[in-house]
């Protein structure tokens, strides 16, 4: 549940003229535009104001993924988390735009999933598979009917593959969503073919930081050029497309743009009069209801239905901010509109009919805003579980008083609600069946007309004769979660062969109501519990492997429930199934280690160097003031120099801490990471830039090892060639691309058909002491338990 200080946040953030105002925006045009990316924060955010706030048109994003294989500079959520966490900040992006999203991927257990980077549209449709993806597109062309769609980057070398792939689906689903023979089971659904009338590539460079297109760009067409500020803020669009970019925080978006952008270049590629100048985005297409009206030989009572509604629409606009004006007009609007869509010709409803369903229901949500029908609604606690019960509070507006006013809930699957309380607030008792499914953590669209989440409310309310209906989203998203959650401390276990067989304990921390822990064992295995911990005794001849032990509650199947919560996004739910994992390998830790950790919350490093049996102190600021030479190692997480301003000051120290003996170990950082590279590092080390030509791409792509006899690579573990295989995503990231003498490079690797990196893993001796930094994704691999990734940095963190 919401804290006062966050639902005053909100509502600071959220005046109500301005919601009203942009309702009203929203009605002066029938135009529907679609921007393609493949991951959360893909989409051309001040393009998008200036589309939707600017020109009225309805705005959807289409996202392939939920950017679940990325990196997160805001905390330790990882994939299915992630995914969760960074939907919700691109669904908050879209609220800021009063656009809508439509998610083509589900999460990381559907094919289209964000596994990390790829180079080209080939190599990402061999993992999400080309005619599945393109499937998705055409679907999503015939269920929103967009008039205009725009892929955010070009499908040429340098570019991200998903990108790439990405705009390459979008343009071929443009004919197939047309075809009336293609994918018929869409039919079946209810969808019709629709026929794209526009798609326009960037005509700008996806070059940066990060990528580096090797084409220039297509001419632009089309200039799209702003005009003026947005009337409800009196911010320039640019800016407000920077204040939806803010929501990506995970990605360390949001900037200030000095001199905000106010025009996008546009190249027509398919539809109109391809390849020739337009002076607007409205050639040749509808922009309003009076353009619909004189767009086809309509009988003319039908075509001064459209003009009316036109001019009550304007008359509304122009009544801003007299609420009762407002509505009167937009009721005249509204019984134009319900004439139209009752007795106008077929053929001219099977092409706009969709507009005209939509102009309606965006004139009923601003008619209850105008009329301040409904305040909030918000569950009571947010989440239920299987058999569990909650309340519903639903608070009307003033506006609704003498109204007659009917308020129906939507629930997840399994949930009833039964009426407790009348009045002003309204409230309800929700109720959980025992079987009641867990809920869906990635819904497959989101709104900004209302009805999101697992539960939402529709309100039915008598204006003026007319009942005019709207639905609205609870404070809250409203889960089904499971009735444990259960934590075991520690997840995993590292082995090394050849110990002498100990018990191992596992506290089993469990939320919720009371329960029964049991953990699946083999019968070689010894398991006891006592005071909530269980203590293992492996088997004495482990063999080398990965085991997972099933965990389960009261003999069900056990999960982890993990809050994400942010500011930005508000809260968030993730579950997922609990097992004990244990690792078996061949593992030698280096002999008198004392390290010390500075993590920045992006990595699990500490962590799992403790688990491998080091000794392991995280260290925070007053640590990185004070005395360093108790410590042989200090390793430094990913990003951290980016996220601890007490890591920068400390620079200096570290060093010192190098020079007078010690071995710093720096994993990577992105050059915007706080990284200054003659200063970050003990001497001169300059992060590639943009990084996509500084990265290894492919798990398994072959490592040379360029100094065989190094002490790195050789104690305490010898690292060979199987250290190298079963690597997840990537090999690294960030790769170094000049650096001092003093460093040696160790290793190379590259994609296919490129040139060999060899900024993966250097080491520098300088004076009595050893600077290492790698590139290496290790945090990650050991997340997935790849026996190398721990061998090797075994081996990093040794002594000097």
């Amino acid at each position: 549940m919401l804290s006062a200080r966050e639902r005053i946040e909100r509502q600071m953030s959220d005046p109500a003229l301005v919601r009203l105002h942009r309702k009203l925006s929203r009605l002066t045009s029938v135009l529907t535009m679609m921007n393609t990316g493949a991951h959360p924060d893909d989409e051309q955010n001040g393009m998008l104001a200036w589309l939707r706030l600017g020109l009225g048109m309805r705005v959807i994003i289409a996202c392939s993924t939920r950017g679940e294989g990325g990196q997160n500079a805001l905390g330790p959520e990882r994939l299915g988390a992630l995914g969760v966490l960074r939907s919700r900040e691109l669904e908050e992006a879209a609220r800021v735009l009063d656009s809508d999203v439509h998610w083509l991927g589900h999460g990381p257990a559907d094919e289209v999933h964000d596994f990390g980077f790829s180079k080209d549209g080939d190599a990402t449709f061999d993992r999400w598979g080309e005619k599945r993806i393109i499937e998705r597109l055409v679907r999503a062309y015939r269920r929103e009917r967009p008039d205009i769609v725009v892929p955010t980057f070009l499908d040429v070398p340098g570019q991200h593959g998903h990108h790439r792939a990405m705009t390459r689906a979008a343009e071929a689903a443009i004919e197939l969503a047309a075809d009336e023979t293609a994918f018929p089971h869409h039919f079946e659904e209810g969808l019709a073919p629709w026929k794209v009338a526009k798609y326009y590539l960037p005509a700008w460079s996806g070059g940066g930081d990060t990528y580096d297109d090797e084409v220039p760009p297509p001419d632009a067409t089309l200039m799209l050029k702003v005009s003026g500020r947005e009337p409800a803020t009196g911010a320039d669009y640019d800016r407000i497309g920077e204040w939806s970019r803010y929501y990506h925080a995970s990605q360390g978006m949001g900037r200030w743009p000095e001199q905000p952008k106010d025009r996008w270049p546009l190249h027509l590629k398919l539809g109109g009069r391809t390849g020739e100048p337009e002076a607007s985005i409205h050639n040749g297409l509808p922009a309003s209801l009076a353009a619909l009206a004189d767009a086809g030989s309509l009988p003319s009572p039908i075509a001064a239905e459209l003009r009316a509604a036109h001019e009550a629409i304007t008359q509304a606009i122009a009544s801003f901010p007299d609420r009762d004006a407002i509505t009167r007009t937009l009721l005249t609007a509204r019984g134009a509109l319900h004439q139209v869509s009752e007795v106008a010709p077929d053929d001219f409803l099977k092409l706009h009919g969709h507009r005209i369903e939509r102009k309606l229901t965006e004139i009923d949500a601003a008619i209850l805003e105008a009329q301040g029908i409904f305040d909030r609604a918000y569950a009571e606690p947010s989440t239920i579980v299987p058999g569990g019960r909650a309340r519903l509070i639903v608070e009307l507006g003033d506006g609704a008083a003498n109204r007659e006013v009917e308020i129906t809930p939507h629930l997840p699957q399994g949930v009833s609600a039964s009426l407790d309380a009348l009045g002003k607030q309204r409230i309800n008792t929700l109720s959980a069946a025992a079987d009641a499914p867990l809920s869906n953590l990635y819904s497959p669209a989101w709104s900004s007309l209302g009805g999101n989440g697992q539960a939402y409310v529709e309100i039915c309310a008598d204006i003026d004769g007319q009942r005019v209906k709207g639905v609205f989203d609870l404070e809250e998203s409203f889960l089904v979660t499971p009735r444990h959650s259960l934590t075991l401390q520690p997840d995993a276990l590292i082995v090394p062969l050849g110990g002498s067989p100990r018990g191992h304990v596992i506290k089993a921390e469990l939320k919720g109501s009371a329960g029964t822990v049991t953990l699946e064992t083999g019968a070689d295995w010894k398991t006891s519990l006592s005071d909530g911990a269980f203590e293992i005794t492996l088997p004495q001849t482990l063999a080398p492997g990965l085991f997972e032990i099933a965990t389960k509650v009261d003999g069900a199947a056990a999960h982890r429930t993990t809050p994400v919560s942010f500011r930005h996004i508000g809260h968030a739910i993730y579950h997922e199934p609990v097992s004990l994992k244990v690792l078996s390998l061949d593992l030698k830790l280096p002999e008198g280690a004392r390290i010390g950790y500075v993590g920045g919350g992006a990595d699990r490093v500490g962590n799992w160097m403790a688990r491998m049996g080091l000794n392991v102190v995280e260290l925070d600021a007053s640590a990185l003031s004070g005395d360093l030479s108790g410590y042989t190692t200090i390793v430094v997480g990913i990003f951290a120099f980016g996220l601890r301003t007490d890591l920068v000051a400390a620079t200096r120290a570290l060093h010192r801490f190098v020079v007078e003996g010690g071995h710093l170990l720096t994993l990577y950082h992105r050059p915007t990471d706080g990284w200054n590279p003659d200063e970050t590092p003990v001497r001169p080390l300059e992060i590639g830039s943009p990084s996509l030509r500084w990265r290894v791409t492919d798990p398994h792509a072959e490592v040379t090892v360029l100094e065989p006899d190094h002490v790195l690579l050789n104690g305490p573990n010898r690292i060979e060639a199987a250290d190298w295989a079963g690597w997840n995503k990537e090999r690294g990231l960030y790769f170094a691309s000049r650096w001092d003498d003093a460093y040696v490079p160790l290793l190379a690797m590259h994609d296919a058909n490129e040139q060999p990196l060899k900024g993966a893993l250097l080491s520098a001796e300088i004076g009595k002491g050893r600077h290492t930094h790698t590139s290496l994704v290790l945090h990650h691999q050991m997340d997935k338990l790849v026996p190398g990734a721990f061998r090797l940095l075994a081996n990093l963190v040794q002594p000097v």
